[in-house]
């Protein structure tokens, strides 16, 4: 199964830190944040690696190299201008497949183990289903969450409670069929148009997660894991 990490966005929140430096690159626990997902989607024997950038896009690509230094192959999806998450999924297809696929915001920390996509990827086969998604509780900065996930699994876009995407998803190539290569576009229509089919299930998280999307969160982060 491959995988794909986000790390085309420029970071405007994390001014100045990304002026001069992308956010994959920052660091937290004594390691650039792209790098943690690296490691744990190698131990999760996730190996084929496919990662799309846009700002300082070739720092990442001089930082990481190749993967081989941790066993993984990573390959790129450069941006000229930043497509968005589903814009930016919709440009790398070539690289990753015509099988479900695991996409990771780059910019999110969490002991999440992607050694539960695989399963996910079969059960979209078996149900006929677009997306997986992982969901956590509503932190403070989206109180109102995003989506509604049913005791059976299967994700809405409407209704009480809600909880929070979590930025991870396994997700079926035919979801980003009707995106036109290298034009911008959001993730959440698609999801929401998926959802009216019921074609969306996931999981609750109840582990840790952080949006790093501030200097300050970054530097809570830093503390918490050193």
């Amino acid at each position: 199964m491959r995988a794909m990490i986000l790390a085309a966005g420029r970071g405007e929140r994390m001014r100045p830190l990304t002026d001069s430096l992308p956010k994959p690159l920052l660091r937290a626990g004594g390691k650039p944040l792209i790098v943690w997902h690296i490691e744990k989607l190698a131990a999760a024997g996730l190996r084929d690696i496919v990662v799309n950038h846009a700002w300082l896009g070739t720092q990442i690509e001089a930082a990481l190299g190749d993967g081989s230094r941790w066993g993984v192959r990573l390959r790129y999806s450069p941006e000229a201008n930043a497509l968005e998450t589903a814009g930016g999924i919709r440009q790398a297809l070539p690289l990753l497949g015509d099988e479900p696929f695991l996409v990771v915001n780059g910019d999110v920390w969490t002991d999440w183990d992607p050694a539960a996509a695989p399963a996910a990827a079969r059960g979209l086969a078996r149900h006929g289903r677009l997306a997986w998604l992982v969901l956590v509780d509503n932190p403070e900065h989206n109180p109102s969450g995003d989506f509604r996930l049913e005791a059976d699994g299967r994700i809405h876009s409407e209704g009480e409670p809600r909880a929070t995407f979590a930025g991870l998803g396994v997700y079926h190539p035919a979801l980003f069929e009707g995106l036109a290569a290298g034009a911008p576009a959001k993730l959440a229509p698609l999801l929401r148009a998926a959802m009216e089919q019921d074609r969306v299930a996931g999981t609750r998280h109840a582990g840790r997660w952080t949006d790093v999307g501030t200097p300050q969160r970054l530097a809570e982060l830093d503390a918490s894991l050193q």
